[in-house]
């Protein structure tokens, strides 16, 4: 599996690559544990400057998704909690977005909240 590279004009590439990436680790497109491709397989893939992509590979980092190891390059980290927070945060966006297209429809959130219950069963 891989990551399907989409940008919109409404936010910095950077910060679109980041959260893309999320998106790529907690739906298993790089699995806990696995090594990453190297920032210059990405960025080709990608379509950006490698500078960029290394940028965006290091906030992974310092946000606990991923750690350099000396030997096998750049890993996705095994961390449960860190992996289900991600998860979490990543459903809120598309919750709210649910919310917002909803809003547009003349719904109100109780409204939009129980036409999804309706819905689901």
């Amino acid at each position: 599996a891989s990551v399907k590279w989409q940008f919109s004009n409404d936010a910095p590439i950077y910060s679109q690559l980041i959260a893309q990436i999320k998106v790529g680790i907690v739906s298993g497109a790089f699995p806990p544990g696995e090594r990453l491709p190297s920032v210059r397989d990405l960025a080709t893939e990608a379509g950006v400057n490698p500078n960029t992509m290394q940028r965006a590979l290091a906030q992974l980092e310092q946000d606990g998704l991923a750690f350099a190891d000396r030997t096998a390059g750049r890993l996705v980290t095994e961390d449960t909690s860190v992996l289900d927070a991600v998860r979490r945060a990543q459903a809120r966006v598309l919750i709210e977005h649910y919310y917002d297209s909803m809003a547009e429809l003349g719904y109100a959130r109780t409204e939009a909240a129980e036409l999804l219950k309706e819905e689901h069963l």
